[in-house]
């Protein structure tokens, strides 16, 4: 028996065309908007995947869509209550969006969670409006001082 013919079996009219269309579509797409495209769908049916989650947030940071990434991060902070990395990133989210009280406090949080990577704090991009404010350069004191 001769294996069916695949342009039938495509979605749509039966032409190919529309398929082949969609596939060099998706074969032009910026990589990093592909992975959005695919996780936001992905999302809607797995929406507590953490690790899909996460990569979607960072996603969201490099194409400088913060809100979205904040809603995601806000997801992620309910799923890992304990997480110091999720609150970390969080924190940095609100510093993006120049929400300085709350990524203070998130900041805060992060290290009674145990976040301690301060080399990276003080390096973090993120933080750059912030690290001549007095609670910021106070909080890295603070915890660091508790080893």
């Amino acid at each position: 028996m001769p294996p069916p013919n695949r342009r039938n079996m495509s979605s749509g009219s039966g032409s190919g065309s529309s398929t082949s269309g969609r596939l060099e579509a998706l074969a032009q797409q910026d990589p990093i908007d592909f992975e959005i495209e695919f996780y936001e769908r992905l999302l809607k049916a797995l929406p507590d995947f953490v690790e899909v989650l996460q990569v979607q947030s960072e996603n969201y940071r490099i194409r400088n869509r913060q809100q979205d990434g904040l809603a995601v991060d806000l997801r992620l902070a309910e799923l890992r209550p304990r997480d110091p990395r999720i609150h970390y990133n969080l924190a940095c989210r609100y510093a993006l969006l120049r929400q300085t009280e709350q990524a203070l406090r998130t900041l805060r949080r992060a290290l009674e969670l145990g976040y301690r990577d301060f080399q990276y704090l003080e390096q973090d991009r993120d933080w750059d409006h912030l690290r001549r404010d007095p609670r910021f350069r106070q909080l890295i004191r603070e915890f660091r001082s508790q080893g």
